[in-house]
């Protein structure tokens, strides 16, 4: 795994410095990029990046901007979606990459969908991890409530606790290690004394809490889709009702649809099941198998 920096030139920001995790063989003929969710970062796709990269590939997981070692923003009404999708659609430009599949959970599967709706796409596969084309208002409540808190941790074990509770749609199943190391990897130095915070901008929260609850409603963005696409939901999620997940398979790209049960939004994959099953959906099966 090796850290990457590229200075990215924006519309909306001017350059920005982004940051991703770069996986595998550079010189590898198939590139899939991960992009992770809401308050998320990169290393949320080290267990399922590595399987891909002894599979052949290259990839490369970004840190939005906001998050992990990418820049924070100077606007916080520019951390959105359509920003992202066009500040990501130039570093792929930048990097003289035409042709990605992408992996994209929560947020990062927003993000895809508008890239791979847009002319032109690059994307020639797609992933959606546990997100879709209709988002029902009420499952974004309980992600407003904790992106609202600028919390300060004592320690990693506070880390560990917090991040057991608001993610345990993640899985029920997670081993022990999966979650200490998720928490030594979402946080950044407080810097104003001992302890830790999470690692984004607290501004990122602004643009979320000053929209009016309503549902999110993409079913034409995803008509305008035509790669191969997958559609991945938890057994228990609130953010892809069952019901839309199937309406998927008949719309738009017609996606193929898997369910991981005993997780809800988002499954981790991080489990070898799940990571099985879209590691070689993207990239086949690794060698040997």
């Amino acid at each position: 795994m090796r850290s990457e920096r590229r200075t990215v030139a924006t519309e909306v920001e001017g350059p920005i410095e982004l940051h991703w995790l770069e996986h595998g063989d550079p010189s590898a003929p198939q590139v899939v990029v991960c992009v992770h969710g809401l308050t998320r970062n990169a290393h949320d796709f080290d267990r399922i990046a590595a399987a891909m990269a002894r599979r052949g590939a290259r990839v490369l997981a970004v840190d939005v901007p906001g998050r992990g070692g990418s820049a924070w923003l100077r606007d916080p009404e520019h951390y959105a979606v359509p920003v992202y999708a066009a500040i990501l659609r130039t570093w792929l430009q930048e990097l003289g990459l035409n042709e990605v599949a992408w992996l994209g959970t929560s947020m990062g599967g927003l993000i895809g969908m508008v890239v791979a709706a847009g002319p032109d796409s690059p994307i020639g596969r797609l992933v959606l991890n546990d997100v879709g084309a209709f988002v029902p208002k009420e499952a974004l409540s309980p992600i407003g409530a904790y992106l609202g808190l600028d919390l300060k941790f004592a320690d990693l074990e506070a880390v560990e606790r917090h991040l057991r509770t608001i993610h345990a749609g993640f899985g029920r199943h997670l081993d022990d290690g999966f979650w200490r190391e998720l928490a030594r990897r979402s946080v950044r130095p407080a810097g104003n004394g001992p302890g830790w915070r999470m690692h984004y901008d607290p501004a990122i929260r602004l643009p979320f809490q000053r929209q009016e609850a309503a549902d999110i409603d993409l079913r034409e963005l995803w008509a305008a889709i035509s790669c191969p696409t997958l559609l991945v939901r938890g057994a228990e999620s609130p953010l892809l009702p069952a019901a839309i997940a199937q309406e998927m398979t008949r719309t738009g790209p017609r996606a193929e649809l898997v369910t991981f049960m005993d997780c809800g939004h988002a499954p981790s994959l991080a489990e070898p099941e799940q990571i099985e099953q879209v590691a070689d959906w993207l990239c086949g099966p690794e060698s040997g198998e």
